[in-house]
């Protein structure tokens, strides 16, 4: 019983690192006052859209759902 629970212990704590490892991070929105209010996409690419102020880096992933991963 004492080498199960052990087992059992060992192979959660490998998984949740393994879990925590493989997260992605993402950078999460400013904490100011243009970016306090955004609700919409569309919103972020009147600052971060191609030829504008803060464009998106060329390595950036093509993905139009800013919000779902930067929060």
């Amino acid at each position: 019983m004492k080498n199960t629970l052990g087992f059992v212990i060992f192979s959660l704590a490998v998984l949740g690192l393994l879990f925590s490892l493989s997260a992605e991070k993402y950078p999460p929105l400013p904490r100011d006052e243009v970016h306090a209010t955004m609700t919409d996409t569309a919103v972020c690419f009147a600052c971060h859209g191609p030829g504008k102020n803060f464009p998106q880096k060329p390595s950036h992933p093509p993905k139009f759902e800013c919000l779902k991963c930067h929060k």
